[in-house]
């Protein structure tokens, strides 16, 4: 399952980051924050492996 936008795969490399303990957790805000709570190790991998070019940097809600 690909990102849809650059900024869900940003928050998804940096909860990554905190899931494989690189990152302390408490530096994490926002979407990645409830990211590495919510999602495996997996799902961050796919997010964050996505890549960024034509991707809009924010995608609205549905």
């Amino acid at each position: 399952m690909p990102a849809r936008s650059a900024a869900q795969q940003k928050a998804a490399g940096a909860a990554l980051s905190a899931k494989r303990g690189d990152t302390p957790e408490s530096e994490l805000k926002g979407a990645s924050k409830q990211m590495v709570e919510s999602m495996s190790e997996k799902q961050l991998e796919d997010f964050a492996h996505t890549k960024r070019k034509g991707k809009p940097e924010h995608v609205a809600e549905n």
